[in-house]
């Protein structure tokens, strides 16, 4: 009978001893370092000016990655086409927003109104039905939005591109013989089984993108969480608390975000690298396959890898 040993690792508890000491030292200090005014911080934390400027950041993430999912898979879809007009659009649209920053972007967005003073709607080469001021049809919030989803649909397009292509081709190939349409190959076999690559980059991009509101100033939007902890500093003079505050909001909805994630990837990747019933029953009962043409394995009785005799 063999005893198992466990195996020691002095150095690596060493390490783990002196980091939690380095980890417990910061945070001792840190509540009791003036600098932080942790008063200040459970003051600001809940004040309705930092709970509407919270709630202002959720919108903007949400109605952004609506815009960018939709216009992302578009994106996508074109890039996959056989069609070199719909590739090369995609493609150029694809250099331009992944090209160039997301904060030159959104001022450029801002500058909207100097650019295009007035929105006219109506057919090519004939007078126009509808004219607008360009200030009177879009409000910041609207063009913050806007700048971020179609910068977020350049990257939600490759993502979406990339689960694509990880799906067989002998999937899509069966579907067409079966008699599927395109929407039903994409909605039954394509679009679920590339989910389970797509999620996670999706996920990830969630939480980006709402740490990437705090830019939103550039448009000029300021009631987003950041801007709006910034300004409130700048009247109590106190910035390191109100940034403080800032950060526990975007964490808490970090969080939030990564136990979703987690979830929504444990549903998708359901069957990916589980083992079939019978080949675990044989693994833990030590019997192995025995894989050779049948007319030389033909009257012969199994035998036990184990040793001796019949199963």
């Amino acid at each position: 009978m063999i005893k198992s040993v466990k195996l020691r690792h002095p150095i690596r508890n060493i390490f783990a001893v002196i980091i939690v000491l380095f980890a417990a030292a910061f945070v001792y200090d840190a509540a009791l370092r003036p600098a932080f005014n942790w008063p200040q911080v459970a003051k600001y934390v809940f004040d309705r000016r930092i709970s509407e400027a919270a709630f202002n950041t959720v919108q903007l993430t949400v109605y952004s990655m609506v815009i960018a999912v939709l216009l992302g898979i578009l994106l996508a879809v074109m890039r996959l086409s056989p069609n070199p007009v719909f590739k090369s659009l995609s493609w150029f649209y694809l250099w331009v927003f992944r090209g160039t920053p997301v904060y030159v972007q959104l001022t450029f967005w801002g500058l909207l109104s100097v650019i295009y003073p007035v929105i006219d709607l109506g057919l090519p080469f004939l007078s126009p039905f509808i004219t607008l001021p360009t200030g009177d049809a879009l409000n910041v919030f609207q063009l913050a939005v806007i700048g971020l989803a179609l910068n977020e649909a350049a990257y939600i397009a490759e993502i979406v591109r990339a689960g694509i292509l990880s799906v067989d081709h002998g999937q899509e190939e069966a579907a067409t013989a079966l008699g599927m349409s395109w929407f039903q190959l994409m909605a039954r076999v394509i679009i679920p089984q590339s989910m389970r690559v797509i999620i996670p980059p999706v996920g990830n991009e969630v939480i980006s993108m709402l740490k990437t509101t705090s830019l939103v100033t550039a448009v000029p939007y300021s009631f987003d969480l950041f801007t709006r902890s910034r300004d409130i500093s700048a009247e109590a003079f106190t910035p390191i608390p109100l940034f403080l505050v800032a950060s526990i909001w975007y964490l808490a909805f970090t969080s939030i975000l990564m136990i979703g994630q987690y979830f929504l990837e444990k549903r998708f990747a359901r069957g990916i690298g589980a083992a079939q019933p019978e080949k675990k029953a044989a693994v833990a009962n030590g019997l192995v396959t025995v894989v050779g043409p049948a007319n030389d394995r033909a009257g012969e009785t199994p035998k036990d890898p184990r040793g001796g005799g019949t199963p």
